[in-house]
């Protein structure tokens, strides 16, 4: 009578239990690390058989959670399959996330194992937290690429027009501004244009890109500006070096094509011109006395000469 009665309040109490899931409650910064846990408002509860799941990201259905294998999500999200399954470390609530950057803004929640559990009870809330980036800030310039970049000093003649511009991967979009050394003036625009330079836009500009909302995440960029003579050569400008460079990288590799071309052609004509090997299928043809092949002999054997 007794073990009935404790049985009923055990599971009274883990039919009232809600399971709940602790995490970060405010943005964190790249390079955290996050742990979560699942616990019971009871805490005489264990979350031996709790387990997380978590919401795919551009999940098309909204109910499709996904049950979280091992200990270690950094790990697993990259290799996939439960080859870092941790029995100890699972049967103790807690999630650890190295490397959360990739899983911003995707939901988390803990789900009992326990059949008897009813629902909603059976599954916490969702938990959802957001990671605060920003990477290197990028300068981009016509006609360079972000493989070549735009070099540390421009060298433009005298009444080009010079258009630059920022960019920068960042959690939450940017707030760009440009200033010049030496002046008060700042412009805020990711674009910086210069029609017709004189000696006047001659200097140091420096672009930064400042996070709305963590402001110690601010990257910045300084790009010196060259004024040649207007009847400078053309080569001797920063365009002009692209341009030749480039030429000289499609001539090479033109070369190449052609030399390679004509290696080709000259070996399959030697191999179509050359001359095969003797056809020698007569010469292991026996040859009898009496055949048209045969020499005049003295021998009255019959087997055959070779």
């Amino acid at each position: 009578m007794k073990v009935l009665l404790l049985a009923l309040v055990v599971l009274i109490h883990g039919t009232n239990a809600t399971l709940i899931i602790k995490g970060p409650t405010e943005s964190i910064l790249e390079g955290e690390s996050v742990t979560l846990e699942c616990l019971y408002t009871d805490s005489d509860l264990n979350v031996s058989q709790v387990h997380f799941e978590y919401l795919p990201p551009y999940q098309y259905s909204k109910t499709l959670w996904r049950k979280v294998w091992g200990s270690n999500l950094g790990r697993w999200y990259c290799y996939g399959g439960d080859d870092f399954y941790s029995e100890e470390e699972e049967s103790s609530g807690r999630l650890h996330i190295p490397y959360p950057t990739r899983f911003s803004g995707v939901p988390f929640r803990c789900v009992s194992d326990n059949e008897n559990a009813t629902a909603p009870d059976n599954a916490s809330e969702p938990l959802t937290f957001k990671v605060q980036y920003m990477r290197e800030l990028s300068m981009s310039m016509e006609g360079y690429t972000s493989y070549l970049g735009v070099p540390q000093d421009l060298k433009v003649r005298l009444g080009d027009d010079v258009e630059l511009k920022c960019s920068v991967s960042s959690s939450e979009e940017p707030s760009y501004y440009w200033q010049k050394e030496g002046n008060d003036w700042i412009l805020p625009s990711s674009t910086l244009t210069l029609k017709k330079v004189s000696t006047m836009d001659e200097g140091k500009y420096t672009c930064m890109a400042e996070h709305p909302s963590v402001k110690s995440l601010t990257k910045k960029r300084t790009i010196s500006i060259t004024l040649l003579p207007e009847d400078a050569a053309w080569y001797e400008t920063t365009n002009g070096r692209l341009w030749l460079m480039t030429s000289a990288g499609a001539a090479s590799l033109l070369v190449f094509i052609l030399s390679v071309s004509v290696f080709l052609c000259r070996r399959a004509k030697r191999i179509r011109t050359s001359k095969g090997p003797i056809d020698d299928h007569s010469q292991k043809k026996p040859i009898y006395k009496s055949s048209a092949e045969s020499l005049p002999s003295t021998c009255a054997d019959k087997q055959p000469l070779v």
